[in-house]
């Protein structure tokens, strides 16, 4: 496996990258996980504190910052392409490409790098938050997994949890700007504190403490850092102000192929998982993720997958097509053929969306309480449920609005509701 080519930026000229947005017209791209909008939250706020201007594009802008995903190959080719077409303007580029994709940038433009680490550091004196809706508060940074696929893995590193000081406090920031949902975010959300001697109940627990009215969405969770601790942390999402939702990536229902996947848990540690949390919460909200085409599925590994969505019944599940990506222990694997991966894509789409319907027609017509979290446009508002239900109502609502309504049509991923009045 070649060597990955992390850069390595001092703190002082992270810094001085910084100090040129001074004054300037800025715009921003984000592209991928709640984790990378997290940074661009964070990013905005350390600009603003220099005096900068946001504008809505690049045209208008003095310096343009691209906030990067290489998650698949899909993804990266988007990104290169982007960033080809960025290459006349002031261009930074963040995110995970330039920490193991430094040449392949360098090959479409020259852009000069701005290390995610130093956006963290930076952020720490100013600690300001915007905005009133949906706010991002990260608790880490990288993750304790060792999965043979994810180059984000080696993008962020090893874990590096927050202290649960920062956290209670951007929290409580987001709250007093009048953050009706604040979603806790990190590569794994619940190796949270493994390597500070502490752990996401824990956390959880003290948010739980902290006054003002807002609802905690609890991020990703490796069911491998969440077997340890799931007794607690079942107890911990007892709290009211935890939405009753739970994202746990499963990625395959092969116990040869989770291996594999170096996910470290089996098929029956999922099913566990998900089973303690609906006996104690049988309402609760299930998203999980899997990953069709990957080195050496088999029709068999397949069938199991699509046989879990079928006994799980999750209410989302997130398909990814396996995609080599450079510097993993699979990087070289032989790798499926396109059109097996979209065959198996769809079949498992299919079935999902069976298991949506089914869930889903079970709710309609039910009067269910909400929080508006959201402002669509004018006139139209998304809110959600104690477990999380996404509720669309063509109403003029502020957010943080409560109210009931009435759950009429089905829409898969979320519902058109009436107000009650």
């Amino acid at each position: 496996m070649a060597e990955s080519p992390k850069i390595r930026c001092g703190k002082n000229a992270g810094f001085q990258i910084l100090e040129t947005f001074r004054d300037r017209r800025v715009y921003i791209e984000t592209y991928g996980c709640r984790y990378n909008f997290g940074d661009t939250a964070k990013l905005i706020e350390i600009l603003k504190d220099k005096g900068s201007t946001f504008v809505d594009s690049a045209k208008e802008a003095d310096s343009v910052i691209i906030n990067t995903c290489t998650v698949v190959g899909q993804t990266e080719r988007r990104m290169l392409r982007r960033l080809s077409q960025l290459q006349e303007y002031n261009l930074f580029v963040t995110g995970c490409m330039p920490e193991v994709q430094r040449e392949a940038i360098l090959a479409v433009c020259t852009p000069v790098f701005l290390p995610s680490e130093i956006i963290h550091e930076a952020y720490r004196t100013v600690r300001n938050v915007g905005g009133d809706g949906v706010a991002i508060v990260q608790v880490s940074q990288g993750c304790a997994g060792n999965c043979t696929y994810c180059l984000t893995r080696i993008a962020r590193g090893p874990l590096k949890s927050f202290p649960e000081k920062e956290v209670f406090a951007e929290i409580l920031a987001h709250a007093n700007r009048g953050s009706p949902e604040i979603q806790i975010t990190a590569q794994d959300t619940s190796c949270w504190g493994r390597d500070i001697g502490k752990s996401l109940p824990g956390l959880l627990n003290g948010i739980r403490d902290l006054p003002g009215r807002f609802m905690i969405r609890v991020g990703m969770m490796n069911p491998a850092t969440v077997m340890g601790i799931l007794d607690d942390l079942v107890d911990a999402f007892a709290a009211e102000h935890i939405f009753k939702f739970i994202h746990l990536p499963v990625q395959s229902g092969s116990d040869a192929i989770l291996d594999r996947m170096g996910r470290g848990y089996t098929v029956a540690d999922f099913e566990e998982i998900v089973a303690t949390f609906k006996k104690r919460y049988p309402e609760i909200i299930l998203a999980t993720d899997m990953i069709v085409g990957f080195p050496g599925e088999t029709e068999e590994d397949f069938s199991k997958s699509v046989d879990l969505i079928e006994r799980v019944r999750p209410n989302k599940v997130n398909i990814t097509r396996y995609s080599q990506r450079p510097f993993t222990p699979l990087s070289s694997k032989e790798d499926f053929p396109d059109w097996v991966k979209k065959d198996r894509s769809r079949i498992m789409n299919s079935c999902a969306e069976k298991v949506y319907a089914s869930i889903n027609a079970g709710w309609l017509g039910k009067q269910v309480p909400f929080l508006v979290t959201e402002t669509i446009k004018t006139g139209s508002v998304m809110a959600r449920s104690p477990n999380y239900l996404g509720i669309v109502m063509n109403e003029n609502l502020p957010v943080g609005f409560e109210g009931q309504a009435i759950l009429k049509n089905d829409r898969r991923y979320f519902f058109l509701g009436d107000l009650v009045r």
